[in-house]
């Protein structure tokens, strides 16, 4: 039986949920079976910078964070529910990734 899997990445998690939810609801419009959405491990990137940009006074730091969170979804094969999900609007905050499988 073959399967799409579904890679979504986004630094918004509001979006990123919003865009769960869509799927899920064509999933159950279609009455396709679905798994997840399964959240994976957030990444988090850190970077430290100096405040002093020529390097004299004191010796204080800037730290930023950005957090990338992940979700993935396995769809069973339904070439209807495929067309809607790829018609879904996707903000440009979110990176989708659509695999099939055999």
């Amino acid at each position: 039986m073959a399967k799409a899997r579904i890679n979504l990445a986004s630094t918004e998690i509001s979006q990123l949920n919003a865009i769960c939810n869509d799927i899920n609801e064509i999933a159950k419009s279609t009455k396709t079976k679905i798994s997840g959405p399964i959240p994976l491990p957030t990444q988090i990137l850190k970077h430290t910078t100096r405040k002093s940009p020529c390097g004299d006074g004191k010796a204080s730091f800037d730290r930023f964070e950005m957090r990338i969170h992940k979700r993935l979804i396995d769809l069973a094969d339904n070439e209807r529910a495929l067309r809607l999900v790829m018609r879904v609007p996707i903000p440009k905050d979110v990176d989708i990734e659509i695999e099939l499988f055999e």
